[in-house]
């Protein structure tokens, strides 16, 4: 399978995980910023918080993992978490 596709359905299955905080998906309020593949069967999500510091972030960092794991396209995921450039709502998807 193309790494755009596999890319593109990583990003179809991030959809399912929501922000506990703003009871959207991660992926519509912008905080994944990358997705690519490193390796034949490596993903690495580069994602953000809505603020630093913000107490969902582990759950949001293993909610990606699982999600993109249980996709069945990769056997190993990395999430990097990153605060550059800082989240605002203009990043929300409309």
């Amino acid at each position: 399978m193309s790494e755009p596709l596999v890319s593109q359905l990583i990003e179809q299955s991030l959809c399912t995980v929501m922000d506990p905080e703003a009871a959207m998906s991660i992926v519509d309020l912008g905080l994944i910023y990358k997705i690519e593949m490193r390796g034949e069967r490596q993903a690495h999500i580069l994602m953000t918080t809505t603020a630093r510091g913000c107490p969902a972030a582990g759950f949001l960092t293993e909610a990606v993992r699982q999600r993109v794991l249980e996709q069945g396209h990769v056997d190993a995921v990395d999430v990097e978490l990153t605060y550059e450039p800082e989240w605002n709502p203009s990043m929300i998807r409309a």
